[in-house]
């Protein structure tokens, strides 16, 4: 798995492609509309494919994906 500095800009790289614009770690992505809870699957599979994880999707909610932050959290925990 890649250190953190690179696991950090790589779920910002796919995070900003998915929704088309740059984001910071700490923007609300579900709460401000710029993914739904059908994109979730979708950052998932780009995340894994990029990163080289697995993400189950066994206990995971939509606020855990509501910003790179949780994301990298998820990602640290599982992958």
């Amino acid at each position: 798995m890649p250190d953190e500095n690179e696991l950090r800009t790589a779920v910002r790289a796919v995070v900003s492609d998915m929704v088309g614009v740059p984001v910071k770690d700490d923007d609300p992505l579900i709460s401000s509309g710029l993914i739904d809870s059908l994109s979730i699957l979708k950052l998932m599979s780009r995340l894994e494919t990029r990163l080289g994880v697995r993400i189950p999707a066994d206990n995971l909610q939509p606020d855990d994906f509501d910003s790179v932050d949780s994301i990298i959290d998820i990602v640290l925990r599982h992958g």
